[in-house]
């Protein structure tokens, strides 16, 4: 997109300099500049950044990076087919004398508009024979157009079903992190409290026995610490993973 915004933008500092520099010159330089002006439409591209902040639109666009194969055969079809109608109605209608088929080169307005089913009827055939084609014309378009079109379809979903798993594993991963974090919080939270426990015990009584007590303790809540840890960075792992 930067490219764009440079490519809108020089075309007004040319002009610029081309008035500044040889100003004598100007009626002669219209049309020259009138070319560049015309570039300057270039900036109407930059609609485009909005794919950033749309995943639909990036969705299409991938969809339409993946068919550029059928869209290239599509548009190879189409081309083949509408040399040879045009070519057919033109000799078809050669001797009418209403034909509006005045050459070959004509008749590919009237084949691109039968065969996208738009029919505008500023073009039409009058002989039997002219129908005829223009029949087939309309049909093989329909056809040709028609055939790609589960393709796009297919990779249109596929791009789409990707995405929706995507934000489902991501959306999973993050709630399977938070509920693990209120676990260790909680273990941590029961084990404090028994460390408490410990200590108002031993504050309250110095003798052997009950440092021995504590000892254990200790030992127990440590092991029961690390266990707790490393379960909870093991289901981490293992979520990440899948």
């Amino acid at each position: 997109m930067n490219v764009i915004d440079v490519v809108s933008i020089i075309p007004y500092f040319i002009t610029l300099g081309a008035v500044i520099i040889d100003d004598p010159k100007q009626i002669n330089q219209t049309t020259s500049l009138a070319v560049l002006r015309v570039i300057r439409l270039v900036r109407v591209f930059r609609i485009f950044k909005l794919s950033r902040h749309s995943k639909g639109l990036q969705i299409l666009g991938q969809t339409l990076r993946a068919s550029v194969r059928e869209l290239g055969l599509l548009v190879f079809f189409l081309l083949i087919c509408v040399i040879l109608f045009s070519s057919a109605v033109y000799f078809a209608e050669a001797d009418a004398d209403t034909s509006l088929f005045r050459s070959i080169p004509d008749g590919f307005w009237w084949a691109v508009v039968t065969m996208t089913t738009v029919g505008y009827g500023d073009m039409r055939p009058v002989t039997v024979w002219g129908k005829l084609i223009g029949s087939l014309c309309a049909i093989a378009g329909v056809l040709t157009i028609a055939l790609p079109v589960p393709v796009i379809v297919s990779n249109f979903n596929y791009f789409y079903h990707r995405e929706t798993e995507s934000d489902d594993i991501s959306h999973s991963i993050s709630s399977s992190l938070e509920t693990d974090d209120d676990d260790i919080t909680n273990k941590e939270q029961h084990i404090n409290t028994k460390v408490r426990s410990i200590t108002y015990n031993i504050n309250s009584s110095g003798s052997s026995k009950s440092i021995k007590t504590m000892s254990h303790n200790e030992s127990i809540v440590n092991s029961q610490y690390d266990t707790t840890i490393t379960s909870a960075l093991k289901q981490n792992s293992i979520t990440i993973k899948k």
